[in-house]
């Protein structure tokens, strides 16, 4: 049986997760817990996690097709949609390209259950 991996997505103010990014790239580290990828609304994410899509990701898994080209076959989506929704899942970390050996690009699905941790108004400042 597989082992599950979960992907914790943040959602929170673009000012806040823009602010805490900032603060990690200059050294911060990570609370306990908080995730590493932010959107800025559940309506952003919910136009990437689509039914359409989510087939799309259990037909990465399971057929572990070999190129871009076979996973339009597999799937009966074009090449242009397809590339596109791909990149956008990547840069969510929800799938990741591997170059195989011939120098193609095949997607790999990095999790298989996604956590959402929503925080819909900034932390307060921490009383001194």
């Amino acid at each position: 049986m597989d082992r599950v991996k979960v992907l914790r997505i943040g959602v929170a103010p673009t000012g806040y997760v823009r602010r805490r990014m900032l603060e990690i790239a200059g050294g911060g580290k990570l609370l306990p817990g908080e995730p590493k990828v932010w959107v800025s609304s559940l309506d952003s994410l919910a136009k990437v996690l689509t039914e359409s899509n989510m087939r799309l990701l259990q037909v990465i898994r399971d057929a572990e097709p070999q190129s871009l080209s076979a996973l339009a076959r597999q799937s009966g989506r074009s090449l242009s949609n397809l590339s596109r929704t791909l990149h956008t899942l990547e840069r969510l970390g929800i799938i990741a390209f591997i170059e195989k050996a011939d120098g193609r690009k095949a997607p790999t699905v990095l999790c298989t259950k996604i956590q959402l941790v929503v925080d819909f108004a900034e932390p307060r400042p921490e009383a001194a």
